[in-house]
């Protein structure tokens, strides 16, 4: 510590506090937001980083649990909204419960699955934020990362008639994968729709940021 000496203890001592508060942050800046405990739904605040190679559904699963109990949440079942395709087709809102689900900052997304299909979703960009309570980047924003990873249809369902899913997330090689925009925004078929807004140009991580997104995908606490 340095001291200069001027007149009277009392400014010696003034100059040390002041010198102690230049030095050292703030305590608040060392504190970590503690999520809600409602916290039920979350967008990933990373990727896998490996494109749409997820692991499968297992894999996504497993990342969505890894990243909530990082962030203190625990005591819940956690399922990626991720749908699959070909004869054992799974369908992303069969995966996810039945709700009420609320973000990390406890606001309320959705009461129900019909809720959270419908246009009075409460999902938008100042909402679904991460398992952090972070934003995630939106239309406008550098880089854009509103592209959301889902396999889905409108409705929550699977597709059907074409594999849109990356060959059941497993693969950043050849294929396509439908996203969602979180901001409900942008370009595509259904720019509005927050899990079916158009077809990635790939499924390698390259692709996917060509096209507006980073491998984020949604997750939802079944229980």
């Amino acid at each position: 510590m340095i001291l200069v000496y001027r007149r009277g203890i009392g400014h010696w001592v003034a100059l040390s506090a002041v010198l102690t508060a230049i030095c050292l942050p703030p305590l608040i800046a060392t504190q970590a937001h503690a999520a809600d405990e409602r916290t039920s739904f979350f967008i990933t605040s990373e990727g896998k980083g490996e494109g749409a190679n997820l692991g499968g559904l297992e894999g996504a699963d497993a990342h969505c649990t890894q990243l909530a109990e990082a962030a203190g949440i625990s005591g819940k079942v956690w399922r990626a909204y991720l749908s699959t395709s070909g004869d054992d087709a799974v369908n992303a809102r069969d995966r996810i419960g039945t709700g009420p689900w609320h973000n990390s900052t406890g606001v309320m997304i959705a009461r129900d699955l019909d809720h959270l299909h419908s246009e009075d979703t409460g999902i938008g960009k100042q909402t679904s934020l991460t398992e952090k309570s972070e934003v995630v980047n939106g239309l406008g924003d550098k880089p854009n990362m509103h592209d959301i990873l889902t396999g889905s249809l409108p409705d929550g369902t699977a597709n059907l008639e074409y594999n849109l899913t990356c060959s059941n997330w497993t693969t950043n090689g050849k294929g396509k994968a439908l996203v969602g925009h979180h901001d409900r925004v942008g370009g595509g078929a259904r720019p509005k729709q927050w899990n079916s807004a158009h077809v990635t140009w790939g499924c390698s991580q390259t692709k996917l940021q060509g096209s507006g997104g980073t491998g984020l995908f949604y997750c939802f606490a079944e229980n």
